[in-house]
């Protein structure tokens, strides 16, 4: 799947994301949401992930089923089984390609902050999981322009037991040529 015009791969950005803004605290998730885990998994399953090196050592590992592209400056940094990238532009070029071979019809950002306001402009699709929570934390999800993005589903989640806090799930869609 390419977005019409350009011939490229498009870039799905999926975040959990707090009333407040809020996606994190000290290198780790504020809420317990196991739906929204599952949710992540199936989305994100057999598509390569481009994340920040801070979001990749809160998951601990690379995620089986799907390829792990960590964009950092440690020029050090290597993970068996990783793809490591020195800037986003790079990162994004590695995913696509990856994309290709695995015949994935997108690339997700997976975060975090950083990684995200570096790519919202370039992306197609947002896929949020809006958490009702304020928590304090320390990473942030951009603001999610109207004029920019089109919010094309919605659905109230089915909270379970293994879920901290009430949720839904969105998605939007850029808005015209933007």
């Amino acid at each position: 799947m390419s977005v019409a015009g350009t011939g490229t791969i498009p870039l799905t950005i999926v975040a959990a994301v707090a009333r407040n803004g809020v996606i994190g605290g000290g290198n780790a998730l504020l809420w317990r949401l196991s739906s929204d885990l599952q949710r992540f998994k199936a989305l994100t399953m057999g598509k390569p992930l481009i994340m920040g090196r801070k979001t990749f050592d809160s998951i601990g590992r690379p995620l089986p089923g799907r390829e792990t592209i960590v964009v950092t400056r440690d020029r050090g940094f290597s993970v068996p089984g990783v793809h490591v990238a020195a800037s986003i532009d790079e990162a994004i070029d590695i995913a696509r390609d990856r994309a290709t071979a695995m015949g994935a019809p997108e690339v997700i950002i997976a975060g975090g902050g950083e990684i995200y306001a570096l790519t919202m402009d370039r992306a197609q699709r947002l896929v949020i999981t809006h958490v009702e929570a304020q928590p304090e934390g320390d990473a942030h999800f951009p603001a999610i322009d109207p004029e920019v993005w089109k919010q094309v589903e919605f659905a109230t989640g089915n909270q379970t037991a293994k879920d901290e806090v009430p949720f839904a799930f969105a998605v939007y869609e850029r808005a015209g040529n933007r």
